[in-house]
């Protein structure tokens, strides 16, 4: 019988990593994409359907969610807040968006459920996820349950996080090891406008500083263009 996951595709290299594990443990890929209105929403975008070509994906999911601009106080999705530039803090930071992670998992199930599918692969990085609530083992292992508990009795999804507690150097060194087109992935959270000419990547946003610190460990350099 052949197997179906989900994969949680942002287009940043750790939700291509797992889209690219997910396949290599033989199962057909169903990439699910959200545009939340954030700011690089537009080269998010072309990186979840750069990688989903890449990877021979028939099947693909882009699903529009408004309601975080409305809520806000994300640095994501309100440009009145300022993305922080100046390194990395204790604490849950300015562009943490509210349960995104929940919500994501929770539309990712029903997808699931809908196409028969035996699992759905999320990207979470535990140990470098930046004071994410939403990316640690404890939350993920409750929402495995809530999937169990709210699907049908004939429903068993298994919700898989490869990721979780490996270092930015090792989800660099691993997908060096399984083929991954890092160049095809965006990870910036400032810039992403796609008006005729691929802006190039920060380089000193949060999400910016977590990648290149693990492509310096792993001493390996980082193939996409920066600013």
């Amino acid at each position: 019988m052949l197997k179906k996951a989900v994969c949680i595709l942002s287009g940043g290299m750790d939700s291509t990593l797992c889209a690219y594990l997910a396949q290599k443990d033989e199962y057909e890929l169903i990439t699910l994409h959200f545009n939340y209105n954030q700011r690089t929403a537009q080269r998010e975008l072309k990186a979840f359907r750069d990688v989903s070509r890449e990877l021979g994906v028939s099947k693909k999911y882009e699903i529009d969610i408004d309601f975080f601009k409305t809520i806000g106080t994300s640095a994501l999705v309100d440009t009145n807040i300022d993305v922080p530039i100046d390194g990395i803090k204790e604490g849950v930071p300015s562009t943490y968006v509210p349960f995104r992670n929940g919500i994501f998992i929770s539309i990712a199930a029903a997808i699931a459920e809908k196409e028969d599918a035996q699992a759905i692969f999320i990207g979470v990085v535990q140990e470098d996820s930046s004071g994410y609530p939403d990316c640690k083992e404890q939350f993920i292992n409750s929402m495995q349950n809530s999937i169990n508990n709210g699907t049908k009795d004939s429903t068993n999804i298994k919700l898989i996080t490869p990721l979780i507690n490996l270092s930015k150097a090792n989800i660099v060194k691993n997908s060096i090891e399984h083929g991954v087109r890092l160049d095809l992935t965006w990870s910036c959270y400032q810039n992403g406008e796609l008006d005729g000419l691929t802006q190039g990547a920060c380089g000193i946003c949060d999400s910016c500083r977590l990648r290149l610190n693990g492509f310096k460990v792993a001493k390996i350099k980082d193939p996409i263009h920066y600013v």
